[in-house]
């Protein structure tokens, strides 16, 4: 598929598109740095997770973090207190690490709707990139980023962890070399027990907390006590989710140990808000079916599943999230939290040498820096993080729409539903524009 991002159409995702084009001019070509050299890094986003992805950048030799950015005051202090970043380079607006021919790469852990947008800006900056997941907040989005991260031979490497976590990686070997014969199903789970969001209010935003730019290209809505810094990510304007936002790990391994380097044709899910009576917006509780249908044949279809439970500690394997790869030959039991297991025919055990490990974020951060410096792709790219993202956007709008739907693969299009069609992008208004200092 070809949806080219030119600057005029960016604009109207945030006229920082003005500012990444007039002030930083054309990208520059990206070449593989030194094994010593030093790479500077900044954060995009001092929440939690953020904080966590950059204290990982920390450990590693020859890179400082040299750069916090965040709306929230509070926040952007104790992140520069954290990380010993001067006043200087502690900054509220995206727009003066991406000026800094100085920073390598940037960490995006804003919220879901800031991801793609920060991120191309970013490329389009010549910065290598380190996004959180989901990669997007809508399908579009995700393929503008794929096409800025080619543009401007930046890298970008998706939070999927477990793509360089070594359980993972030497379990899906496992599945290509044919230990449980041709794989046709995988079902993978997220279930856990969320809280109840409490009652909220429209209320003006408080004090150091600048929440025009929290929104930024988003259309503007009012500033709510409960939705900010709290679970913005089940709110259709900013989120994308519990597929997108915890899902997306399980979808995304699941993905990859089923072999499916596409998007799927044929998609259902079914599912609402079966157990909170709450203000959140996205299912509580969600099924969802993707089909492959490779080239037709038998052999070559496959099937991913998709389920959540937000309500419920009865975790299938005793964990909450993991997956089941179904082959012709066996099955595996695969688990981001260090578990697996494997059974052939008639479910005999078949004993592994695989070191159980959990999700290793500090191994994803140090691939993503490793790549900088040799050159090689990322364990998570732009593309694999669009594909695996993708498998969240696609069951929402199936949810939403509350029907079965065809997917144009190439196209990224529903084939004859216009109000599904709808969902794969969203509005946009011109956000920064007032000149920087003004």
């Amino acid at each position: 598929m070809t949806d080219s991002l030119n600057r005029r159409d960016f604009v109207k995702l945030s006229s920082a598109g003005i500012a990444a084009a007039s002030v930083l001019g054309a990208s520059p070509t990206q070449a593989a740095r030194g094994a010593n050299d030093k790479l500077v890094v900044a954060l995009i986003g001092c929440g939690g997770r953020g904080m966590g992805d950059a204290g990982q950048f920390k450990k590693l030799p020859n890179v400082e973090v040299a750069y916090v950015c965040d709306v929230d005051e509070a926040r952007l202090a104790l992140a520069a207190k954290s990380f010993n970043v001067p006043a200087g380079k502690a900054v509220n607006d995206l727009r003066w690490v991406l000026d800094d021919k100085s920073v390598d790469a940037v960490i995006v852990a804003t919220p879901d709707h800031w991801h793609s947008l920060a991120a191309i800006l970013a490329c389009d900056a010549g910065k290598h990139v380190y996004v959180e997941k989901p990669i997007s907040h809508n399908i579009r989005e995700g393929r503008l980023l794929v096409e800025a991260s080619a543009r401007n031979k930046t890298l970008v490497q998706h939070g999927t962890q477990s793509r360089s976590t070594v359980t993972m990686i030497e379990a899906v070997k496992r599945l290509r070399e044919g230990i449980i014969g041709d794989v046709l199903v995988a079902k993978c789970w997220n279930i856990q027990r969320r809280g109840l969001l409490p009652p909220g209010k429209d209320t003006p935003p408080p004090a150091g907390f600048d929440y025009d730019s929290w929104v930024g290209p988003a259309t503007m809505i009012p500033y709510r006590t409960n939705r900010v810094h709290q679970r913005w990510t089940m709110w259709y304007h900013f989120g994308v989710g519990e597929a997108g936002n915890d899902g997306v790990h399980d979808i995304d391994y699941t993905r990859w140990g089923l072999g499916v380097e596409t998007h799927p044709t044929k998609i259902s899910a079914n599912g609402g808000k079966f157990h909170f009576n709450d203000e959140t917006e996205f299912p509580d509780t969600q099924q969802a079916t993707f089909e492959y249908p490779g080239d037709g044949k038998p052999g070559s279809q496959k099937l991913l599943i998709y389920e959540q439970r937000l309500w419920s500690t009865n975790y299938p394997h005793n964990t909450d999230s993991g997956a089941e790869f179904y082959g012709t030959k066996g099955q595996m039991f695969l688990s981001r939290r260090g578990k697996l297991t494997v059974h052939g025919d008639r479910n005999v055990e078949i004993k592994l040498d695989i070191e159980q490990k959990p999700q290793d974020d500090a191994a994803h951060v140090r691939n993503f820096c490793d790549c900088i410096r040799s050159g090689a792709k990322p364990n998570a790219d732009a593309l694999t993080g669009h594909l695996s993202t993708s498998l969240a956007h696609l069951a929402n709008i199936a949810t939403r729409v509350g029907r079965s739907l065809t997917f144009d693969p190439q196209k990224e299009q529903f084939v004859g539903d216009d109000d599904a069609n709808k969902l794969i992008r969203r509005e946009y208004r011109d956000h920064w524009g007032t000149p920087r200092g003004v």
